[in-house]
């Protein structure tokens, strides 16, 4: 299970519908996570290492990024994030 980490223009976003989307916001903090469903997400501010057992990934403003259906991670947020966000 691997998390992909992307860049997209701002007319990509746009296209997508990403500034519709909820947002969700947290502040620093270390917390388990398990992901049920996909999520894709757009970082607007903030950074967090996510972990796994297969990988560390470090997101920030700006990254498009997209959890698979049945990840189990660990995020541990550095700064306070803020983030559009989407289930599939």
């Amino acid at each position: 299970m691997k998390i992909d980490v992307t860049q997209y223009s701002q007319d990509e976003l746009e296209q997508e519908g990403v500034f519709g989307w909820p947002v969700w916001e947290r502040d620093e903090e270390k917390f388990d996570w398990y992901y049920s469903q996909n999520e894709l997400c757009y970082i607007v501010e903030g950074e967090a290492t996510i972990t796994s057992e297969f990988e560390s990934v470090t997101i920030k403003a700006g990254d498009f990024v997209t959890f698979p259906k049945g990840l189990e991670c660990v995020w541990d947020i550095h700064s306070a994030i803020k983030k559009h966000y989407s289930f599939e």
